[in-house]
């Protein structure tokens, strides 16, 4: 993993949000197909395009906000189960400590009652709850061996440590109890906005549905050029730089007869040759873990293997090449080192909208694998299949 990280950019943030084949067509449709219509409701109190366009629109925004929400609370309510667990475990051994040692208080006590060398009232000490409380009678204390004192302070001390971690635990089921009532609002919260989504979107015509997915095919298109065009532009910047190397390296070849100077450089660019051919093999790993899951449906809250959503798919991949991510797209963002769009190279990570509710892996030539949005399959993709407006910022994990 890398050990600098770059500053992140505000990003160039966009309104729109990933949506499904029709709904995207939706989003755009107004203008190009629909002279007639209008941005108030048509006569008949049906929603007019523009409002189906935007409500989808916000819908599945909010469903994607709140995918990533429900990833956190369920990733943080395992830990929790964990921390509970291991408290549960720490508290039923030193319960058994306790246990122990109030058993060898008793058998102080039982010997000393038999014999008559104590009285009841020692025997009753001995085997009280709180045995410190009668600490203050030194007429007492002076009745005790070395052995019988070293005995009730170490029932004292377990007893006071087991009523810490049983504290402790108590607290933590607590905050479990309120990490499990967080990641159930936000499961809610995501079948209702998709639930809404799909009812307006089941509302649409068949010759509505049809003008649509003529403009998401449109919009394809228009995707794929933006992503030719990056592509070229990357090329052109890998061979200046090839070439630049190049023009460096016979330069330096002129004077290589003074020996150990020219050596001194070769073993630099080699080192540097070496860091960028160590993250390529892992982004050759990282993707090809990605594209053996195209096809997978997108299943909000899914970490594989069956399924996925964005930010899961993003995690198993670059597992996959030895490297480990957060869950969600909220902290991969923060790891590794950020980079802009015309550096990008295959294994970055793209990031989408302001509030970063959207990741892909980027494999090169203005294209990605990602796990859509529900409803689609894991696939590949241009970068700019909602435009480039809504793309937030690139980071290289490793």
């Amino acid at each position: 993993m890398a050990s600098h990280r770059k500053p992140r950019p505000a990003g160039t943030l966009g309104a729109g949000f990933r949506t499904p084949v029709l709904a995207t067509a939706a989003l755009t449709s107004v203008a190009v197909l629909s002279q007639t219509a209008d941005a108030a409701p048509a006569a008949d109190g049906k929603p007019s395009l523009e409002e189906v366009e935007k409500k989808v629109d916000d819908l599945y925004r909010q469903a994607g906000s709140a995918t990533e929400k429900y990833d956190a609370a369920k990733e943080q309510t395992g830990k929790q189960r964990t921390h509970i667990d291991s408290l549960r475990d720490e508290v039923a051994r030193r319960t058994a400590r306790m246990n122990k040692a109030r058993e060898e208080l008793g058998t102080f006590a039982a010997a000393q009652y038999r014999t008559g060398s104590a009285t009841p009232d020692t025997a009753t000490f001995l085997l009280a709850d709180s045995p410190q409380d009668y600490f203050d009678e030194s007429q007492l204390m002076n009745r005790l061996t070395s052995r019988q004192k070293s005995a009730v302070d170490a029932y004292v001390t377990e007893q006071a440590a087991t009523m810490k971690k049983r504290q402790e635990a108590a607290k933590s089921l607590q905050t479990l109890s309120e990490s499990q009532n967080e990641l159930q609002t936000a499961k809610a919260t995501v079948q209702k906005k998709l639930a809404s989504a799909r009812k307006l979107l089941s509302q649409l015509t068949a010759e509505e549905k049809a003008r649509l997915a003529a403009i998401e095919r449109q919009k394809q298109e228009e995707a794929a050029r933006k992503a030719a065009e990056l592509a070229k532009q990357q090329a052109a910047a890998a061979k200046a730089r090839e070439q630049a190397a190049a023009a460096k390296e016979q330069a330096s070849g002129s004077s290589t007869s003074s020996g150990s100077s020219s050596s001194g450089g070769s073993s630099s660019s080699g080192g540097s040759s070496t860091s960028s051919g160590t993250y390529a093999t892992k982004a050759e790993k990282a993707i090809a873990f990605a594209r053996a899951q195209i096809g997978k449906p997108y299943v909000w809250g899914a970490t594989g293997p069956g399924s996925y959503d964005c930010s899961g798919l993003t995690q198993a991949a670059w597992r996959a090449a030895g490297v480990s991510l957060p869950r969600t797209t909220y902290a991969q963002v923060d790891v590794g080192t950020t980079v802009s769009l015309a550096d990008a190279q295959p294994g970055d990570l793209i990031f989408f909208y302001g509030d970063i509710s959207h990741v892909g892996i980027y494999i090169g030539n203005g294209m990605m694998i990602h796990a859509p949005k529900p409803g689609a399959y894991v696939r590949e993709e241009s970068i700019y299949y909602g435009g480039e407006s809504i793309i937030h910022s690139v980071v290289r994990p490793a």
